[in-house]
């Protein structure tokens, strides 16, 4: 009697939590782009609470041995993390962050902004309350009385350029599916929010287990429209005196080998933005350097005669334009190449919406031999040489065993740096020394978060840029005023064993904006750390904080510096030291060098009964003459 066999039926679902769910499809996401494939998720970071717990958490639990976690401090500060990861990822790369309800959850909004605004991919998951409502209001918990459904995690929709809340495992997929669409985006990539009620995350469900294959997003290079190339190529054959401002999306498409042939086949001089810094070489003889508020005279004066101005990958802020007032030229054209189309129209040019790369590749085949007019190309190296030697100048110690600037200190930092090394920096008046000054060595080596000016984004920024790229040595440079408000992932660092060096700058207080306040008339109020004096006002003994002792508690080596030849020594000893280092340096507050000869628009109050109001009011009008839409 012969017996039957029958084949089993594959099975088509699987049953997971929504948590677990999640961590596996994170897990087989791959990125392509040119031919390279790569994970695009290295892994999570997660503070646990009642809202994540038992869902996420376990599931990361679960799951440690493929995919890593990371234990942060503050919420923001993982943010922060993720964001300094995927940019020296080249926005190849992100991290997931993990948060419990309540304030958890809307500690990250601001980290959540700063991604968005730089257009780096970050996937946060923060915690929800109970979808099915059986408990009533939830520890943590905002209740609105016009409607049961909105929360505080509703506050994420504003900064976030996907948002979505997963109240049943059904719509699980395709969220993670439209997650993944935008993170891996090059135009409309930022901060994706999934909210997750705390009990959906424990909840169980067959999902389709096709969700859970391996699945490679290919990074498309995305070309213009044929007949703006064609008119983007008329307008610059006709220029006499062109410039380009290169932009974040020249290093983010690979395009800085194009950029600088499509420099050096037409000699059109380059300006940098904060997001373009090293996306052209410092030494080039076209390279301008910095352009904008924070830029120099050298290359803002280029700017300001520019009758053509070729913006790439830039997406015109204030800084860059000097608030409308940069670009004088009476009939002054933009051609703006862009992936984003918003980013691309602005300042009424002729858009080239498209990757950076294959446009300026395929722009300078239509512009064939064509080369900037001869005195244009030569006041551009003039200027550009011009301003490598006062860069010189500026940095130069004439005394090593004399106190340091804060630019001295940049120039000693700069040249202990080697080439790969990465420098890390955020708000306050370092990120426009160092759009000046900094020399950066290789296109990814310099990491300053001006987008949204984060206060806070320093220390964990650089901890991501560790993270993302551990070949490099990352120095992660923070102000005193900003070390003290977040300096707990220093023991991140540690914990993770990251071997990098934080250097703590003190200027005694928020030097910036004592500088800023400064100029507007407001004589510096608020800005200095001082005790409260006889007369009720913060004019009393400075408050000392020792810094180094701080440091040290996280468990840190650190060294401290105040000459010349004290802070190049504990560099030196710091980077070589196999573990998370610190230095603390110690630069004469007063010590600034001279304007961009460029304007930000910082109003000024426009009555007052203090003299230094009314001076910078009228100093206010005369430029704020200069201000123009470019319609």
């Amino acid at each position: 009697m012969s017996q039957s066999h029958t084949t089993p039926t594959p099975a088509t679902t699987r049953r997971l939590t929504v948590g677990q769910a999640i961590v596996e499809f994170l897990n087989v996401q791959y990125v392509e782009r040119d031919g390279e494939t790569k994970h695009f998720f290295g892994g999570a970071f997660g503070i646990f609470g009642h809202g994540n717990v038992a869902g996420l958490g376990q599931a990361l639990l679960q799951y440690q041995d493929q995919f890593p976690y990371y234990q942060g401090r503050n919420e923001q500060g993982m943010v922060h993390i993720a964001t300094g990861y995927a940019k020296v990822q080249n926005r190849l790369g992100a991290l997931a962050v993990s948060t419990s309800v309540g304030p958890g959850a809307s500690n990250m909004v601001t980290g959540a902004a700063t991604a968005t605004v730089n257009h780096l991919p970050v996937l946060l998951l923060p915690a929800d309350v109970f979808a099915t409502r059986r408990t009533g209001a939830v520890l943590q918990q905002q209740e609105m009385p016009y409607s049961l459904e909105v929360n505080s995690n509703d506050s994420f929709r504003a900064v976030s350029r996907y948002y979505d809340r997963i109240t049943r495992p059904e719509q699980l997929a395709s969220a993670l599916l439209e997650a993944m669409r935008v993170l891996t985006s090059p135009a409309d990539t930022g901060a994706v929010t999934l909210s997750l009620p705390q009990d959906v995350q424990a909840e169980a469900y067959d999902f389709p287990i096709d969700l859970f294959r391996d699945r490679v997003w290919h990074i498309a290079r995305a070309r213009a429209d044929r007949a703006a190339l064609e008119r983007a190529a008329e307008i610059i054959r006709g220029a006499q005196r062109p410039v380009i401002i290169a932009g974040g999306g020249v290093i983010y498409s690979d395009a800085t080998d194009a950029l600088v042939a499509f420099a050096e086949a037409t000699g059109i001089g380059v300006g940098v933005t904060q997001a373009g810094k090293a996306s052209f070489p410092h030494e080039h003889a076209l390279a301008l350097g910095a352009l904008g508020a924070s830029g120099s005279r050298f290359a803002n004066g280029i700017a300001q005669d520019a009758d053509v101005v070729i913006g790439v990958g830039t997406r015109y802020t204030d800084f860059t334009t000097a608030s409308n007032t940069l670009f004088r030229d009476e009939n002054v054209q933009f051609v703006n190449i862009n992936v984003a189309e918003i980013d691309a129209l602005k300042e009424s040019a002729t858009a080239l919406v498209g990757d950076a790369r294959v446009t300026l590749e395929e722009l300078l085949e239509l512009l064939a031999a064509h080369t900037a007019p001869s005195e244009a190309v030569a006041q551009v190296k003039t200027n550009a040489a011009e301003w490598r030697q006062e860069i010189d100048r500026i940095i130069a110690v004439e005394d090593a065993s004399s106190s340091l600037s804060q630019a001295q200190m940049l120039g000693i930092l700069n040249s202990v740096a080697a080439d790969e090394d990465v420098v890390v920096n955020a708000a306050g008046s370092m990120p426009g020394d160092l759009h000046r000054l900094w020399r950066p060595g290789s296109v990814k080596g310099y990491d300053i978060e001006y987008g949204n000016s984060c206060m806070g984004y320093e220390i964990p920024g650089a901890i991501g840029n560790a993270l993302g790229a551990p070949e490099r040595h990352v120095f992660g440079l923070v102000g005193d005023g900003t070390y003290l408000m977040g300096a707990q992932e220093i023991l991140t660092a540690v914990q993770e064993h990251v071997h990098m060096t934080f250097v703590i700058v003190d200027n005694q207080g928020y030097g910036s904006i004592a500088a800023l306040s400064d100029t507007l008339g407001s004589q510096t109020f608020g800005t200095r750390f001082n005790e409260r004096g006889e007369a009720l006002r913060h004019d009393g003994a400075r408050l000392e904080v020792d810094f180094v002792a701080n440091a040290a508690s996280y468990g840190a080596k650190v060294w401290s510096a105040d000459t010349a030849e004290t802070f190049r020594a504990a560099l030196e000893e710091a980077k070589a030291h196999e573990a998370t280092s610190v230095v603390y340096v110690q630069v004469d507050s007063q010590a600034r060098f001279g304007g961009s000869g460029a304007w930000w628009d910082v109003p000024v109050a426009e009555v007052s009964t203090l003299d230094s109001t009314l001076e910078a009011r009228t100093r206010y009008e005369e430029a704020q003459a200069h201000q123009r839409l470019y319609l």
